[in-house]
């Protein structure tokens, strides 16, 4: 019925990123479950061009985001937007984790040989994140941690064949401090009839 948000649409609007996390393991089942929703999603020509890496070793998720934060930093040098700034200091901090203390990151990665991969692959990311978010379990996507990319040691560890590449680090927990939705800007839109 027109006017009604349904239990998608609610959980479309309710879904926020989280940054804050319980120390509390995801279960590999929902995982599963979670990665399951992401492959749904469509793809250019039926090519499925996704592959995904699990990573809840916290040793590596802390050399992850170290290897990451100045590679960002010197990114965002000359970008003078107040919350830019904001989010420099936290980078420049030597104890801030770039994947908020999530006890688990899947990383969504392409084929180098689509070419509908990084479209496919987003849309499977957000899949993932809805699941997610209708389980209860809070997801972020750290797009800080494609740097990973550029670390051929990093690539290797995590098993990366060398025909996909970094499309979407997602973190996944249970929501600590529960912050509000921030509100939408009404969107523009032309219609054309």
């Amino acid at each position: 019925m027109v006017g009604e948000d349904n239990e998608i649409i609610r959980n479309i609007k309710e879904r926020r990123s989280v940054r804050d996390y319980l120390d509390r393991q995801v279960s590999e089942g929902s995982i599963k479950k979670i990665i399951d929703a992401g492959i749904y999603a469509p793809t250019g020509f039926g090519s499925e061009p996704w592959f995904f890496v699990v990573v809840q070793n916290r040793e590596m998720m802390k050399r992850m985001s170290d290897y990451c934060k100045p590679k960002l930093l010197a990114q965002l040098e000359d970008i003078p937007s107040d919350n830019v700034t904001e989010f420099k200091k936290q980078l420049a901090h030597e104890d801030f984790d770039i994947f908020y203390g999530a006890p688990i990151i899947v990383i969504v990665l392409g084929s180098n040989a689509g070419f509908t991969t990084d479209y496919d692959c987003a849309m499977c990311a957000q899949n993932m994140m809805l699941a997610a978010a209708s389980m209860g379990i809070g997801s972020c996507w750290v797009g800080t941690a494609c740097f990973i990319q550029d670390n051929v040691e990093f690539m290797s560890e995590l098993g990366i064949p060398y025909d996909y590449r970094v499309i979407a680090p997602i973190v996944f927990g249970y929501e600590g401090e529960v912050r509000e939705r921030p509100p939408r800007q009404e969107p523009r839109v032309v219609w054309i009839k």
